[in-house]
C-alpha cells in the first residue's frame, strides 16, 4: 500500500457513484411535517443561501464558485428541477435538485436538509419524493454520487434506498474555507490544515 501526499491547502475525498436502473415499486410516501415547494427559476441569491445552509457542514461549495451567468444557466434550465423543502412555518429547510439534461438519465444532483432536521427520519420522506419525481416514463437510470465528506450515514442510506455502487474515484480540490467561501468552522470532521490569509 502507498499513501499519496495531499498539500495542506487541498482536500481529498473518495467519491462513490451509485445508480438505480429499475423503477422502484410504488410505495406510500412516509409522513413528515414538511412540504416540497417547486422553485422555478429561483433567484440566484436565494438559491445560494439555501445551498450554503444545507451543504456547509459537508463542504458543498461547487455552486458558490460559479458566476451568476454559469449558475443561472444550470438552475434556470427547464431540464433541471429544483425544490425547496419547507417546514410548517414556511421556512426553507432542505434542497432537492433533479437534473434531466442528459436523457435517459436523471441525476440526483443535490439532496439534503439543514443540520437541525438531520437524523429525524425526514431523509426517507425526501428520498420518496425524489424517486416519485425522478422516474418519469422516459427515465431508465437514476443516479447519484456521494463522497467521504458527506455524513457517514449517506452511503448506506443511498444503498438502502435502492442505489447500487458502480464506480469510485478520488477527488482533490482547494479547501473552500481557506478561500473564504465557507466558514472556517464548517465541516469540523475535516481538519483544516492550511492557513487562513491574514488581513
Amino acid at each position: 500500500m502507498s499513501l499519496t501526499p495531499v498539500p495542506d491547502d487541498q482536500i481529498a475525498t473518495i467519491v462513490t457513484h451509485l445508480e438505480m436502473r429499475e423503477r422502484p415499486r410504488p410505495a406510500p410516501i412516509p409522513p413528515a411535517p414538511l412540504r416540497l415547494v417547486p422553485w422555478k427559476a429561483p433567484a440566484l441569491d436565494a438559491y445560494r443561501t439555501l445551498f450554503r445552509r444545507v451543504g456547509e457542514p459537508w463542504l458543498w461549495f461547487s455552486r458558490l464558485v460559479m458566476s451568476d451567468e454559469a449558475l443561472g444557466a444550470v438552475i434556470h434550465d427547464p431540464a433541471v428541477q429544483i425544490y425547496a423543502v419547507t417546514d410548517p412555518r414556511g421556512v426553507e429547510v432542505g434542497l432537492l435538485e433533479l437534473d434531466f439534461r442528459y436523457p435517459p438519465d436523471c441525476e440526483l444532483a443535490f439532496f439534503g436538509l439543514v443540520p437541525q432536521h438531520v437524523g429525524k427520519g425526514f431523509g426517507k420522506w425526501l428520498m420518496a419524493q425524489a424517486k416519485a419525481l425522478a422516474w418519469r416514463k422516459d427515465v431508465t437510470r437514476f443516479w447519484v454520487h456521494s463522497c467521504t465528506l458527506d455524513s457517514p450515514a449517506a452511503l448506506g442510506f443511498y444503498q438502502k434506498e435502492g442505489f447500487v455502487p458502480y464506480r469510485r474515484e478520488v477527488e482533490t480540490f482547494a479547501d473552500p474555507r481557506l478561500a473564504g467561501l465557507l466558514s472556517p468552522q464548517a465541516a469540523p470532521h475535516v481538519p483544516m490544515l492550511g492557513q487562513l490569509p491574514t488581513a
